[in-house]
């Protein structure tokens, strides 16, 4: 049986199932809560289910995995011949899932490595990719980690979203806050800084909103040699108009994703967000 790093993440990193299965990257659940019902993100749940929901205005909540759970996944890669363990999760400023993983690899067969990424959705997606490769070309556990590790130092994520109010119920908003005496007003740009969701700019429309969120992708990108993700939750003309944009405007671009997010990082964003994930290779 052959000796290899593998590479485990949670299921919030949204990463399409080609590439998962190609890397074979095990992808952890975290669970959403509607109402009294407990349902794992990927398989029992859907982002336009969970879009309804919110639209219906039902509780929902979301909780991370068990530590067992990552216990499984790690004995799991020991059994397909792992010799250790590179675990990347959401940033822990947003879950506990990063926690758990720490605890699980306590008692894990082989060693592990758990990294808070600070990222989340594809940004998070691109920092698993990165690693899976180092791995594939005979890197260390070490170089897997500092492979992820540099993707995420590069990282830009920004998005939009039609109401500050999912984000505010979740506590997920950061200094975002500070937006919400005039949300009725403007249209937020938000972005990813530090592990958490902190405001970047406020725009009057929707569509100027989407207009800068595009001009903020094309300038992260530049000319140099990027991954883009283009996510959304129920709006897939504007992610399909994004992406058609940048297809056009990023000379660099190697590879673009389009999206919906999954149930998890939805109850807490919102049906209309759109967002763009910018990744220097």
């Amino acid at each position: 049986m052959s000796r290899h790093v593998a590479i485990v993440t949670d299921s919030t990193a949204y990463l399409p199932r080609p590439a998962i299965r190609r890397h074979n990257i095990t992808a952890v659940p975290l669970t959403v809560v509607i109402g009294d019902e407990a349902l794992e993100e990927g398989t029992e749940i859907s982002a336009r289910s969970l879009a309804l929901a919110l639209q219906k205005r039902r509780s929902v909540t979301t909780s991370r995995p068990s530590p067992e759970e990552f216990v499984r996944a790690y004995r799991t890669a020991a059994d397909q011949g792992a010799s250790a363990i590179v675990s990347l999760h959401l940033s822990a400023e947003f879950s506990g899932t990063y926690d758990a993983a720490v605890l699980a690899s306590k008692t894990a067969p082989v060693p592990v490595r758990v990294v808070d990424t600070g990222m989340v959705a594809m940004a998070l997606g691109f920092c698993a990719l990165a690693a899976a490769e180092t791995a594939e070309a005979g890197g260390s556990l070490d170089d897997a980690v500092a492979a992820a590790e540099k993707r995420a130092s590069g990282m830009s994520a920004f998005f939009y979203v039609d109401t500050l109010d999912y984000l505010r119920r979740g506590g997920r908003i950061g200094a975002a806050q500070a937006l919400l005496g005039s949300a009725l007003a403007v249209k937020p740009l938000l972005q990813l800084d530090g592990g958490r969701i902190e405001a970047l700019e406020k725009v009057r429309t929707a569509s100027k909103a989407i207009a800068r969120l595009e001009e903020l992708a094309v300038d992260r990108a530049g000319t140099a040699d990027v991954d883009i993700a283009v996510h959304h939750l129920a709006a897939p003309e504007r992610a399909e108009k994004l992406a058609e944009h940048l297809r056009e405007r990023v000379p660099g671009l190697v590879e673009l994703h389009v999206s919906e997010v999954g149930a998890v990082i939805g109850a807490h964003t919102g049906p209309g967000l759109l967002a763009a994930v910018v990744s220097p290779r």
